[in-house]
């Protein structure tokens, strides 16, 4: 018997101890990040399975792991021997986690999950599948903690605060804005449990969960108090005192849970509830009036000020600096020295550090060579990495933290010899990109209408990408910042209407199985074009400034516009980037910016 089939034994037996029939394990913490510190790795201690996303099934007389196809060969690999069963996603007769639950459960079963780190739609879903078969669920026991016996401790790490200077206003500001959007709303009190909505209130940062710099907290604020739910050894005296100068009353992480409880029978309580997890909401006391809307939070901080838009101009200056030395080192040397997805993605981050400021990456980073690139998102892992060779393309999809800002870039590079076909749909991606960031729109218009201007050079062929078009992005915050978002089809929350201000990426792509994937990825500025008498009208501007790779471009593929499109941006390219640039690194930058 392995370790994983010791640990499901073991798992097994506290299910007995509890009646409970299935447990259900996500990856994920108490605020549903996107991703998790080394404490809140429960699915990977469980099933040995250590990528970043999917979620397991425990029953007692089996267990199952559901992941994405970004996953299928690494959790094949991981999961031998352990006797849990890979459950691709996705794949013809693969069941939905929820449909296989809803299959399993008979009469009187009890479904169990640690309600902190499972959402309330989720905990809804399971509650209802539960009774649907006379069963009921307990969602207030973490049985991996009871069976984790070297668990590691949640972060200890210190946070910082972002000075005004970055942040670009005060926390008193801030807080005065979302009281007004309490009243508005009659709300007298407002409960938060997304740690970028607190980090951005009050102007404090972390090193809490992976690749984001957030710190693990829960907020409850009222039109006097804003009550702060962290562990206080991560925030210095000088924090501690700006923060209490600001109203912020300081309280132990997980004394939430028992404070809601007692909040006033008469509350008028708002929140957005498809952020709060299943437990917290359960908490609430039924007296309270729930007003379920949209962190204002959220709006807040996806319009940037302008303070934080100079020093985004500033961040994707740098990125977009080491970006082209890393364009020039990788197409240079690629068949030279020895390079793989890993070491490469390892190679950009060098650049990125050399141009001061540099926190971390922003994200887990994407770095797929030929075939690999064909699945969406996928990231090597040391199991996966293969060797980066001279010939085909490579796709990079990384992202840098500066204290400027944060960036997200995807580019596709020849390294060697390309099909005609290859070419074609590199420049169909391309010609997409700049369809959508050359738009004109009025005010009103939200992200579903405008993901049309992306999708119209894909449907023409009868072509499609499926995957959004493209996200907003935080400010050291989470990289995948909504609401605002390019997605054409209509879901809840999606339906932002896009603003001066808001900084949303552009990123179509094609994707051929068993031989390459493309994507070209730049971010969008929104500002204002034009105001008259048919009202206010909104453009783009393109804020990632490193070419397209003309290697791969088929100019008799593109029409004359699409042509001068290409050749505007690059012209811009050269003369913001240029007078930064080494002289061997312009004449790099000014062949591969030249007209078409």
């Amino acid at each position: 018997m392995n370790v994983i089939q010791e640990r499901l034994a073991a798992l097994r037996a506290k299910m007995q101890e509890n009646g409970i029939n299935y447990y259900v394990v996500p990856t994920a913490d108490f605020h549903q990040s996107e991703y998790v510190g080394e404490h809140f790795k429960a699915r990977k201690f469980i099933t040995g399975f250590s990528g970043s996303a999917g979620t397991a099934v425990i029953g007692l007389d089996g267990a199952w792991l559901w992941v994405d196809g970004r996953y299928f060969l690494q959790a094949g690999a991981q999961l031998e021997g352990t006797t849990v069963e890979l459950m691709k996603m996705g794949e013809p007769g693969v069941p939905t986690l929820d449909a296989f639950l809803d299959s399993k459960l008979v009469k009187g079963d009890k479904l169990g999950f640690d309600g902190r780190v499972v959402s309330m739609d989720e905990g809804s879903l399971y509650e209802g599948i539960a009774l649907k078969h006379g069963g009921c669920i307990e969602y207030s026991l973490d049985l991996i903690d009871e069976i984790w016996t070297d668990r590691p401790p949640l972060s200890e790490k210190p946070a910082f605060e972002l000075d005004v200077k970055y942040a670009g206003k005060t926390v008193a500001d801030k807080l005065s804005d979302i009281r007004e959007k309490m009243a508005a709303a009659e709300a007298d009190m407002h409960v938060v449990t997304t740690i970028d909505d607190i980090c951005w209130t009050l102007n404090i940062r972390g090193d809490d969960i992976d690749f984001f710099p957030l710190i693990l907290s829960y907020a409850l604020m009222d039109d006097k108090a804003y009550h702060l739910y962290i562990d206080e050894r991560k925030l210095s005296d000088e924090i501690k005192a700006h923060l209490t100068a600001d109203g912020v009353v300081l309280h132990p992480y997980n004394d939430i849970y028992e404070d809601i409880k007692h909040i006033p029978a008469d509350a008028k309580l708002m929140l957005d509830a498809s952020k709060v997890n299943y437990a917290m909401f359960c908490n609430i006391p039924d007296s309270v009036k729930k007003i379920d809307v949209m962190n204002p939070e959220m709006i807040f901080k996806n319009v940037k000020n302008p303070v934080e838009l100079e020093n985004i101009r500033k961040a994707q200056i740098k990125d977009s600096i080491a970006h082209l030395r890393f364009m020039k080192w990788l197409k240079e040397n690629v068949g030279k020295i020895e390079m793989t997805e890993i070491s490469v993605s390892d190679k950009l981050d060098e650049f990125r550090k050399e141009m001061g400021n540099f926190i971390r990456p922003s994200f887990e980073p994407i770095s797929s060579y030929g075939a690999h690139a064909a699945i969406v998102h996928y990231a090597p892992t040391p199991e996966s990495d293969i060797p980066v060779l001279p010939k085909g393309m490579h796709l990079t999809d990384t992202g840098a933290g500066f204290y400027e800002g944060s960036t997200d870039i995807t580019r596709t590079y020849v390294l060697g010899e390309v099909t005609d076909q290859m070419k074609k749909d590199f420049t169909l991606v391309a010609i997409s990109n700049l369809s959508l960031a050359n738009a004109r729109f009025l005010y009103g218009c939200n992200g579903v209408i405008l993901d049309a201007y992306a999708r119209k050079p894909f449907w023409d062929r009868h072509l499609n990408f499926n995957h959004g078009t493209g996200h907003g992005v935080g400010y050291l915050l989470n990289i995948h910042e909504g609401p605002a978002s390019f997605r054409w089809v209509y879901r809840k929350g999606n339906q932002c209407v896009i603003d001066e201000g808001m900084v949303i990426t552009d990123e179509p792509g094609i994707y051929i199985t068993d031989s390459h994937g493309i994507r070209l990825e730049n971010e969008l500025l929104c500002v204002l074009d034009e105001v008259n008498e048919y009202g206010k009208f909104l453009k783009f501007e393109p804020i990632t400034l490193v070419p397209f790779d003309l290697d791969a471009i088929d100019p008799e593929y593109m029409t004359a516009e699409e042509r001068k499109q290409l050749n505007d941006y690059h012209k811009h390219v050269y003369e913001v980037i240029a007078p930064y640039l080494e002289e061997d690194e312009k004449e790099y930058l000014a062949k591969y910016t030249r007209e078409i």
